[in-house]
């Protein structure tokens, strides 16, 4: 009867101890959890301060494009910005407040008031004067977008502090549940079992969650439509060294029944400039291919833009920009120092010619090139992950390099992209140095099967 007594103290013991435990992990999860939703929450208002600072850019060029063309359409835009200003203005303010972050609530403020002032003295009276001595407005313009600047960076500081904090909460609460039950963990092996299944369970939920939003992010920042007579491709292939996010972007935007916009963009640098600037690259060159068809002038366009936008002077753009005309099968396109552009024809592969200087360095004119295509070419755009990739000697695939893979992969656009972004990963023997973005088109005439 003792022993059986002990047996039964025993495992009651042991049900209670597991029960511990497990309420302990439930708890430790749900605090786990609750700090990754504050995180989650946080890096919202990042997302909603750079939208904020872009529906700024489009009151910015409305107001410019309403001076310019007197076309009440920009007036419109103008509204349209200010009411989604008013919105998103507020959706940062309510996440601030969750966190109690005083300090970036007043900045908030700051730049609420630095945007009703430019409104107020500058856009208003354009709006109603648009012949307003340009040289007194542009100088208050860039006043105020230099102040709201400066006050931006102080918010992202205070999320990126806050942020930090939290990730350092929640390893410490990880840890701390893990010193907690060490001596339960070496007594009783079948807790031992339970909790590192348990754990190893959670961090594959939150591998595959990491990975799934990283895919997420990537469409969202790199994507294409399909267009008539063409077939479209895509590859990404990202670095294997553990740097900062890269700027690779590259965008598929249709314009009308026949007309497209492609691009592709390679931002200078790694990090939160960066990957912020390839949304300004996409949505601006929408902006202005929605105005311009020539794809020089939307590049200059682009650079002016750039100049007033960027204040980091360690950022810059090269660009390939083409509008395509699926119907005649002819690509107009110019080229910001971006050399990883390619036509791929029946007869062999060659490479355009760049048409001007990288952008945000200097102002400059950049030309546009016509290229007539026929059925079955492909146009093959890369970033620069491409023609700079180097082999285990050290030697860079260069543009002939680069058009010796294109020549020997699939023509179908997709199996294109997907194999020339796999070859250049074995010829660096797969130590990436740097990201890769790769988009095929391939045209076909109107009634050929795809």
């Amino acid at each position: 009867m003792p022993a059986v007594g002990g047996t039964l103290v025993f495992t009651v013991f042991l049900v209670v101890v597991l029960g511990l435990a497990v309420q302990g992990a439930f708890v430790t999860r749900v605090q786990i959890s609750r700090t990754f939703h504050r995180q989650a929450r946080l890096e919202q208002a990042q997302i909603q301060l750079e939208e904020l600072r872009r529906l700024q850019i489009d009151e910015e060029n409305a107001v410019r494009g309403f001076t310019i063309t007197r076309d009440p359409f920009y007036r419109q835009q103008y509204l349209v910005a200010v009411a989604d200003f008013g919105r998103r203005l507020a959706e940062i303010r309510t996440a601030l407040q969750s966190e109690h972050l005083t300090g970036a609530i007043e900045r908030l403020r700051w730049y609420q008031l630095a945007q009703r002032a430019w409104r107020a003295e500058v856009a208003v009276p354009l709006l109603d004067y648009p012949n307003l001595p340009f040289p007194e407005t542009a100088k208050r313009s860039k006043f105020y977008a230099d102040y709201e600047a400066r006050i931006a960076d102080e918010i992202r500081t205070i999320l990126a502090t806050r942020s930090a904090y939290l990730a350092r909460s929640t390893q410490e609460q990880i840890n701390r549940t893990l010193y907690v039950r060490a001596f339960w963990l070496l007594l009783f092996g079948v807790l031992a079992i339970l909790f590192n299944a348990y754990r190893s369970r959670t961090s594959r939920e939150l591998e595959e969650e990491r990975s799934i939003t990283q895919v997420l992010q990537r469409a969202f920042r790199s994507e294409h439509v399909p267009l008539p007579n063409s077939d479209v491709g895509s590859a990404y292939a990202a670095a294997s060294s553990h740097l900062a996010v890269g700027g690779d972007v590259f965008d598929v935007y249709r314009l009308s029944e026949s007309l497209a916009l492609i691009l592709i963009a390679d931002v200078s640098g790694k990090g939160v400039d960066a990957a912020v600037l390839t949304a300004f690259i996409k949505f601006t060159m929408r902006g202005i291919a929605l105005r311009r068809r020539d794809p020089g002038a939307m590049l200059s366009e682009f650079n002016g833009a750039f100049a007033y936008t960027v204040s980091n002077p360690y950022l810059f753009v090269s660009m390939f920009v083409g509008i395509l005309d699926t119907e005649r099968l002819s690509l107009r396109y110019a080229s910001a120092g971006h050399d990883s552009a390619f036509i791929r024809r029946a007869d062999g592969v060659e490479q355009l010619e760049v048409t001007g200087p990288i952008l945000g360095v200097m102002e400059e004119q950049f030309e546009s090139r016509v290229l007539q295509l026929a059925d079955g070419d492909v146009i093959v755009l890369a970033t620069d992950g491409l023609t700079e990739a180097r082999d285990r000697h050290g030697d860079m695939l260069e543009g002939k390099g680069a058009m010796d893979l294109i020549a020997q992969a699939n023509p179908q656009p997709q199996r294109l992209a997907d194999e020339l972004a796999a070859r250049v990963r074995a010829v660096a023997g797969n130590r990436m140095r740097d990201d890769l973005a790769i988009l095929a088109i391939r045209v076909h005439a109107k009634g050929t099967a795809q």
